[in-house]
């Protein structure tokens, strides 16, 4: 302790930090440092250490620079001494960590932690959890990736006193998890789930960081409904809509059912209000039922590019015009057959149908077809069938008409967002069940659809009793490996298993905690799991590989390969322990045809197959990749499959901001991170069309733009994207727009 230092009444624990923070990055000259704030803290007045741990924190904020970014962990631990002392204070002891089980019973009977904690853990239990938390690997945390655990998600009573500490967050998720699991592996299980935890190796979604082991919320990530064309089924779907934003849900709806402006009502010709109008109130829904209190509700919706509505959706979020005819709040998404892009590419016509008057003069629905085959299949037979139809009302548009519609909607707002509804389709792996419509808010998420119908309503003693005919209605879990991390530690192997095993518990947990019913039979149904990943531009930084090379694409083809294989085998494994998901027979999984279209030989994936017939696979989805801007940051690594913005910039925060460079920034590492601006976009399509082959869902993926970007070079990339055989593409990112919502459900 210097002389300075002396004069100050700090603890001994403060004294041990800056002794150890000094030895830990001798290159910082924080004694200096700490010398320098001490004296200003001396001339300001400010003496007690909260003070002072205050001032550390924000003039070492500014000593973050691409020259020197270790000021963030040095920041980092300033900060989470102030969670220490604040949580040892409010739990009435000496020191932070400790007296878990009492940690544990006091929020139980503040109702913020379950009581099922409690009942699926003796004392004994918990003491031996306890004796495994590693207090150190908070010291893994940049400044903003603390800050933002303990704003968002760390334990807080009613009155946001703080209790629970990073690595006890880690621990309860674990222990919530497995709290199924049999006694006689749970502990094993929960210890194994904090190490992935723990030491980053992976971060779970949004709903799970937030409410595993609390009283209240669900744990899964969004939600995707097929709106039912009935006054009954516009409104039932908006009453989901919003018990499902209620917790923290991000919703994708698909509206393609719904019949458009001017069609008829009973017979009764030109009633009709269209998809807008009903846009419109769920666009109340997402400002009036917020998430969490937090924000706004997050609904994206997807209408298809052969609907009568077409224009008038994709002008719905611009900021001129009819504003009765706008939805600001709300997110769109264009359903877009192969047979549209080919008349977009060629410059012919494009029809326009209402899908009810398909439905009744036809017989059939329109988006209920796909191309089986690239150029040939159903859709084109049905669409041809309505176009040359003699009563059937169309109108004929330039297919480049409504893409230029698309592009300039993208350029002012980021959206729409871009679905293929045949590639989705071909590569289904449970087409046996029924068809893909869309996708959800941040585009990673691809499962069976089907609207929800009341089929009867009757009084039985003086009760009113509604029947339904439930349909699919889609549920994401998700979660993601940090890859630089993973692939840093040499641990992709044992951290995939836990990891897989984390996701399907999930879903059992979540029969009691999402209020729409027939999304947890969907659930169950098909035990779809979305396991992502993020840091990919901190891994290419971290192996030197740059962004824009054969190196790269070879290297995305190859991981996901491996990580591919890695999660059908966890699942394969959990099948054999615990039983295929209910609709496993006739998918393309049991036919093998999944593994064929993949073009997957050799001795591993042989041994999975064999595997595989032996006791069918767990999940009916495993892979989608999120956007994780937010868990990312928690982790110290890189957003998605993302390239960076730029090597340092500053996080917002209400009265300040809070510098972060790129993870790993060295004069090694520089030279690898171009800023996505600057990056030719067709190599990030290339890395992704390889990548895609290897996940079953889909992958939230950007392309980043310059706001002077010619309309036919934003047209070559989409018409890249598509014939790369890209399932979706997500914002149009322009260097004119400053900031992209999403959904932080879908962080994982």
């Amino acid at each position: 302790m210097t002389t300075l230092q002396a004069q100050y009444t700090i603890s001994n624990e403060l004294q041990q930090l800056l002794k150890t923070i000094a030895n830990h990055f001798p290159q910082l000259a924080v004694n200096e440092f700490v010398e320098k704030i001490l004296e200003q803290a001396r001339t300001s007045g400010a003496e007690n250490e909260p003070d002072i741990l205050n001032l550390l924190i924000l003039n070492g904020l500014s000593n973050v620079t691409q020259e020197q970014p270790e000021w963030t962990y040095v920041c980092s631990q300033f900060y989470t001494e102030t969670l220490y002392k604040e949580a040892a204070h409010n739990r009435n002891q000496d020191n932070a960590y400790g007296n878990f089980y009492a940690l544990i019973e006091r929020l139980v009977d503040l109702k913020i932690y379950d009581r099922s904690l409690l009942e699926s853990y003796s004392e004994q239990m918990i003491n031996e959890l306890e004796s495994v938390i590693v207090p150190s690997r908070d010291e893994r945390f940049t400044y903003a990736g603390v800050r933002m655990l303990a704003d968002r998600y760390l334990a807080r009573d009613y009155d946001g006193n703080l209790y629970e500490l990073p690595q006890e967050r880690w621990m309860v998720i674990a222990m919530t998890l497995m709290s199924r699991e049999s006694e006689s592996k749970r502990l094993e299980l929960v210890k194994e789930a904090y190490w992935a935890l723990s030491n980053l190796y992976m971060t779970v979604a949004t709903p799970t960081l937030t409410n595993a082991g609390k009283a209240h919320g669900q744990l899964s990530s969004c939600f995707i409904d097929t709106v039912d064309d009935s006054l009954r089924g516009i409104y039932d779907s908006n009453t989901d809509i919003a018990m499902l934003s209620k917790a923290g849900g991000g919703i994708g709806v698909y509206l393609g059912k719904i019949r458009s402006k001017g069609s008829d009502i009973r017979g009764y010709k030109n009633t009709s209000s269209g998809v807008i109008a009903w846009m419109k109130q769920l666009n109340t829904t997402a400002v009036n039922v917020d998430q969490l209190g937090q924000r706004n509700g997050a609904i994206a919706v997807y209408y298809p590019v052969f609907g009568m509505d077409i224009f008038s959706f994709l002008d719905s979020k611009l900021n001129n015009g009819d504003e009765r005819q706008r939805t600001h709040d709300l997110f769109t998404g264009v359903v877009i057959p192969d047979l549209f892009m080919e008349k977009v590419e060629n410059r012919e016509d494009w029809y326009l149908f209402d899908p009810h008057e398909v439905k009744n003069i036809m017989g059939f629905e329109l988006d209920d077809f796909y191309d089986e085959e690239k150029g040939k299949g159903s859709f084109r037979e049905k669409y041809d069938q309505c176009v040359n139809h003699p009563i059937l009302s169309k109108k004929c548009v330039p297919a480049i008409d409504i893409m230029k519609r698309i592009m300039v909607s993208q350029l002012e707002t980021g959206g729409p967002f871009m679905f293929y509804k045949d590639t989705v389709n071909r590569w289904n792996t449970n087409r046996h069940e029924g068809i893909i419509y869309c996708t959800n808010l941040c585009t990673e998420i691809t499962q069976n659809q089907s609207p929800t119908i009341v089929e009867e309503e009757e009084t039985v003693d003086g009760k009113i009793i509604i029947t339904k005919q439930p349909g699919d209605f889609v549920v994401c879990n998700l979660s993601s490996l940090s890859l630089a991390r993973v692939i840093e530690d040499n641990v992709l192997e044992r951290v995939i298993p836990i990891q897989v095993r984390m996701l399907d518990n999930v879903i059992e947990l979540n029969t009691t905690k999402i209020e729409v019913k027939q999304a947890i039979l969907t659930n169950e149904k098909y035990r779809a799991i979305g396991l992502g990943t993020f840091g990919w531009h901190h891994l290419l930084a971290k192996q030197a590989i740059r962004w824009e090379s054969e190196e790269a694409v070879a290297y995305a083809d190859q991981l996901y390969e491996d990580i591919h294989y890695l999660t059908v085998m966890a699942s394969v494994e959990l099948a054999a322990e615990k039983g295929a998901y209910p609709v496993f027979k006739g998918s393309d999984w049991d036919t093998g045809r999944y593994f064929e279209s993949r073009g997957y030989t050799g001795l591993r994936w042989d041994a999975v197959q064999h595997k595989l017939n032996e006791s069918g696979i767990r999940n009916g989805w495993l892979l989608a990749v999120a956007p994780n801007a937010s868990t990312s940051i928690i982790a110290g690594s890189t957003a998605s499959i993302d390239p960076i913005f730029r090597k340092q910039y500053a996080e917002e925060k209400k009265n300040f901001k809070i510098p972060v460079t790129a993870p790993d920034l060295s004069p090694e590492t520089t030279w690898y991170y171009k800023s996505a601006y600057d990056i030719d976009q067709k190599w990030s399509i290339r890395q992704n069309a390889a990548r895609q082959r290897h996940i079953d869902q889909s992958v939230s993926f950007n392309l980043y733009v310059r706001h002077d970007i010619k309309a036919k070079e934003l047209l070559d990339l989409h018409l890249t994207a598509w014939d790369s055989e890209l399932k979706t593409t997500y914002y149009v990112r322009s260097t004119s727009q400053d900031d992209f919502e999403g959904c932080d459900s879908c962080e994982s």
